[in-house]
């Protein structure tokens, strides 16, 4: 199985992240991976030098992060993908946008002022997939949990820095609504507790096949426990998921 890292953020772009992309790279490549996407938060709070008042300069800087991950996995024989975490308007809707490119972004300028009806619509004229990111997150600036089950292609179900109680809900979101599923680690770090990987028959040639076969059922999720000793043991599915949690 081919094993791919679907939510990870490098340092240049986002500035919640602490690891470059060349590191989270080397990272990945060390514990087996064959490929990570790049899903920096594409909001204006994260882009870092507001000395860059146009669109232009701000989307080559929201692309710097993924040219240094990729440009280390080419030397490295891993492949990269370009992606984005839409965080709209800090409300606690994050949506994992894949299948466009820097020529789109180019192209839509000012994306964080969009009504989020029509960010969904938008990305899916023009051919890419809006998938939920920890979609039960529960924190002090989120006023309140909000889905959008016609909007999106499918869940996060799985976010290894999430508690077992809100990926549960994602799943049982995903399974009442008969949404497709994904994880990702939502990695900001490189060595973390845990991590997860959407593992295909294939190697993907692009983000656009990994989320196709996602869609069609062909891949599989999975959630490690990990350490610098041990590396990656997988956590089993009865302890990745809690269906009830004392409030």
């Amino acid at each position: 199985m081919y094993k791919y890292e679907m939510h990870c953020h490098t340092a240049e772009t986002s500035r919640c992240s602490r690891i470059s992309g060349a590191d989270l790279v080397d990272f990945y490549h060390s514990i087996g991976y064959t490929g990570i996407v790049i899903t920096d938060h594409l909001y204006n709070y994260y882009l870092k030098d507001p000395t860059q008042p146009s669109w232009p300069e701000r989307v080559e800087f929201f692309v710097a992060g993924y040219r240094a991950a990729k440009q280390r996995g080419e030397a490295l024989g891993m492949d990269v993908f370009f992606a984005w975490e839409y965080s709209h308007k800090r409300k606690g809707n994050d949506f994992l946008t894949y299948g466009l490119d820097m020529d789109w972004l180019l192209e839509n300028p000012d994306l964080d002022e969009l009504h989020i009806n029509d960010y969904y619509d938008l990305v899916h004229r023009d051919g890419g997939y809006v998938v939920h990111a920890h979609p039960f997150r529960e924190a002090r600036y989120i006023d309140m949990i909000r889905l959008a089950p016609r909007k999106v292609d499918a869940v996060e179900t799985i976010n290894a820095c999430r508690t077992p109680f809100e990926n549960c809900m994602a799943n049982l979101y995903a399974e009442n609504y008969a949404l497709p599923k994904i994880c990702g680690s939502d990695n900001h770090r490189g060595p973390i507790p845990q991590l997860t990987s959407l593992d295909l028959p294939f190697r993907a040639g692009s983000v656009e096949e990994i989320v196709q076969a996602a869609l069609r059922g062909e891949s599989t999720l999975h959630l490690y426990q990990y350490d610098t000793e041990r590396g990656l043991c997988e956590i089993p599915e009865d302890k990745v998921f809690c269906a009830a949690e004392k409030l």
